[in-house]
């Protein structure tokens, strides 16, 4: 699912909110401004990327805090904040103030792992304790746990005029059921066991599987997910590859999308690093085109939702005729129906 003649049941994007180090504003602004014009457009999800040093956002709470005030209706998502560089129990109270203020539209989606590029600037990050930090899963558990109101105070109570709860404040019910995980085919049968939500994007991991083929791997990965989830039926699983669709382009911009893909394209024919990373094509076409590579591809017929990926380095005027075609003719070509 979906199959030709069925409802592909939510669509949206993500995007990276990349701006100008020289005018860091105006990009933020953009990014706000995006997300805007996805509610308008009856998008029912979108996404923010995290990136650290460097000119993308750097703070995707902060940001998403930001757009709550300015949508009612669309669901908010981080695709993906690295807890190796967040205090679980600082990140709980940061998303449950957002969730708090969206009416409990947050979608928070994390990763574990050593940060990227760790070593050049762990000093900074955690100064006595860089050497033995723990950067496993146990992350993500002590997050649920102070998302779901476990308690991690051992005192409640008030002192003078002060109260104090045993528990992260605010508490927002219902948030730890919208954490979503990603990774590879041991990450999935993690994150079901877990009761997670799953998020899958345009990289795989071919670790655990003879396959190569792409859409194979993502297919099996969910497939595994699902199969350890409690509750399979209403399990979330979002796929994220980069789609570009071209109806409304003019050609200037079709050749410089088709320039961009194809410049990105010798990467997929081999794996990378130790975990053997594989990258999916990015698609340029009509959406005549792209609905049938996507039904055709494994991994979008076994997600009920996807969260389109947005090039990196295109400017505004390019994002929103991707987004509005996306939104106008690509979503009803896959049965999609906006929302609002």
């Amino acid at each position: 699912m979906p199959n030709p003649g069925e409802p592909l049941r939510k669509m949206g994007f993500l995007t990276i909110g990349r701006f100008d180090p020289a005018d860091p504003g105006s990009g933020h602004e953009e990014t706000l401004r995006m997300i805007e014009r996805a509610e308008a457009l009856g998008f029912d999800t979108v996404w923010v990327r995290q990136r650290h040093l460097q000119f993308g956002i750097s703070s995707p709470v902060a940001i998403l805090a930001a757009a709550t005030q300015r949508t009612s209706r669309i669901e908010l998502g981080t695709a993906v904040i690295p807890l190796g560089l967040e205090n679980p129990l600082r990140l709980a109270e940061d998303l449950a103030s957002v969730d708090i203020l969206s009416g409990g539209r947050l979608n928070p989606g994390v990763s574990v792992g050593p940060p990227m590029h760790y070593d050049n600037y762990k000093a900074a990050l955690y100064p006595e304790t860089h050497a033995v930090e723990n950067f496993t899963k146990d992350r993500v558990t002590r997050l649920l746990a102070c998302l779901r109101g476990d308690a991690v105070s051992s005192f409640e109570g008030t002192i003078g005029i002060e109260r104090f709860s045993r528990r992260v404040q605010p508490h927002s019910p219902g948030l730890a059921g919208r954490v979503w995980y990603g990774g590879g085919l041991a990450s999935a049968i993690w994150a079901g066991r877990q009761g997670l939500n799953y998020l899958t994007s345009n990289v795989v991991s071919t670790e655990g599987t003879s396959s190569r083929d792409f859409g194979a791997i993502q297919a099996e990965q969910i497939d595994a997910f699902l199969e350890h989830h409690p509750n399979p039926a209403t399990a979330r699983v979002s796929q994220g590859l980069v789609v570009i669709p071209t109806d409304s382009a003019s050609p200037a911009p079709v050749e410089k999308y088709r320039a961009y893909a194809a410049a990105r394209l010798e990467r997929t024919h081999t794996t990378h690093g130790p975990r053997g990373m594989m990258f999916s094509p990015d698609l340029v076409g009509t959406t005549d085109e792209l609905a049938e590579v996507l039904y055709a591809h494994p991994g979008f017929r076994r997600a009920g939702e996807v969260a389109f990926a947005l090039p990196f380095t295109f400017g505004e005027d390019d994002y929103v005729q991707i987004i509005t075609d996306m939104a106008e003719k690509l979503g009803p070509k896959l049965g999609w129906v906006p929302a609002g």
